[in-house]
């Protein structure tokens, strides 16, 4: 769902004329203008009266504004809404998968001269670059502009709102719906198979973090949902992409394996502190990770790439042995902060052992 604040983009270009199924170009009056006849269901929702109909996308490109002060439809467009956005809708579309259900809702303006016959249930039209309002859907009317197909749209028109109105109608329609959740497209994302291979990476090694009984993270993950005390997908995936260097052409089994002996390790070290189940806290989970790398090669040093828990313990235990309480995640503090932090703490404690058994 478009999220643009009513009034900061500009209208849309005019294009080319396009008539699609249904949709009957009569001239009017007005030079140069025509009207557009379509047929429409009128639909009652409590006090609100508003027409459902399919429109050509080309014809909502040529009708459809957002900001009616903007002077200039082409600048106002690319300077105040997301080009790339809408140039990932086009190109969507232009790739022949062209299905866009969502339903664009706009308000009728003065200019459109609306009119619908209840008897014949058509709805009436004037062809004119500011007709129409957008209340929802900026970025796909100007996806359709940027388009070289066409597809048919659903539209829901609202008629003869007061800009306030117009406004609730905005705020309604962005607060009161909620988006999908990130770690549920990612999980959509597998099953519609378009993941890139980086993507297929992180998700089995999620998962096996999530199912292997022998995981440190057992009961510890969300996989569809942000929940408190739990590391959720996208967070899981933020942090091991911070360390991908260290896992070029590994199979997710390889991964889990060093990363689970690492994570044990690092909870035995929290366990120290009474705070084994902080591994969850998103900022301290991500700082861990970002100190494998460090951590692994003191691993590779001291015991020839051995990754057990044993070994991990071995650099670990010390370093959480120094830690203090208060170096656990406050309030306000990010995962960057926690991570300098730790890799001077590491640093130090690696360089007096060397100095001291050398």
């Amino acid at each position: 769902m478009d999220r643009d604040t009513l009034g900061d983009i500009a209208e849309s270009a005019p294009l080319a004329p396009l008539a699609g199924d249904g949709v009957d170009d009569r001239s009017s009056s007005a030079p140069g203008k025509k009207m557009i006849t379509a047929p429409a269901q009128l639909v009652a929702q409590g006090k609100h009266r508003f027409y459902a109909l399919v429109l050509p996308s080309r014809l909502l490109a040529e009708t459809c504004m957002v900001e009616p002060r903007v002077e200039n439809p082409i600048e106002g467009f690319q300077r105040l809404l997301d080009e790339k956005r809408a140039k990932s809708i086009a190109k969507y579309i232009d790739a022949g998968f062209g299905t866009v259900p969502g339903a664009v809702v706009l308000s009728a303006q003065s200019r459109a001269h609306m009119h619908y016959d209840r008897a014949t249930g058509a709805l009436t039209f004037r062809q004119d670059p500011r007709a129409f309002l957008i209340i929802d859907g900026q970025h796909r009317i100007f996806g359709f502009k940027l388009a070289k197909g066409a597809v048919d749209v659903p539209v829901v028109i609202y008629n003869k709102l007061k800009r306030s109105e117009e406004c609730r109608l905005f705020m309604d329609i962005n607060t009161k719906q909620r988006p999908v959740p990130n770690e549920l497209l990612l999980d959509i994302r597998r099953l519609s198979e378009v993941e890139t291979q980086a993507d297929a990476l992180l998700h089995d090694v999620f998962d096996l973090f999530h199912n292997r009984e022998d995981s440190a993270l057992k009961g510890l993950l969300s996989p569809a949902e942000r929940r408190k005390g739990t590391i959720s997908r996208v967070t899981f995936n933020a942090a091991l992409r911070s360390i991908k260097g260290a896992f070029v052409d590994a199979r997710a089994e390889e991964v889990y394996a060093v990363l689970n002996a690492y994570l044990r390790a690092c909870r035995h070290g929290l366990g120290l502190h009474n705070a084994d189940e902080q591994i969850a806290h998103p900022a301290l989970f991500k700082a861990l990770t970002l100190l494998f790398t460090n951590v692994a090669e003191r691993v590779a040093d001291r015991h020839g790439g051995k990754y057990t828990v044993a070994n991990f313990e071995d650099v670990l235990i010390p370093f959480f042995k120094r830690l203090k309480k208060s170096d656990l995640p406050r309030a306000g503090m990010s995962h960057v902060q926690l991570h300098e932090h730790y890799g001077k703490a590491l640093s130090a404690g690696f360089l007096i052992k060397q100095w001291l058994f050398s």
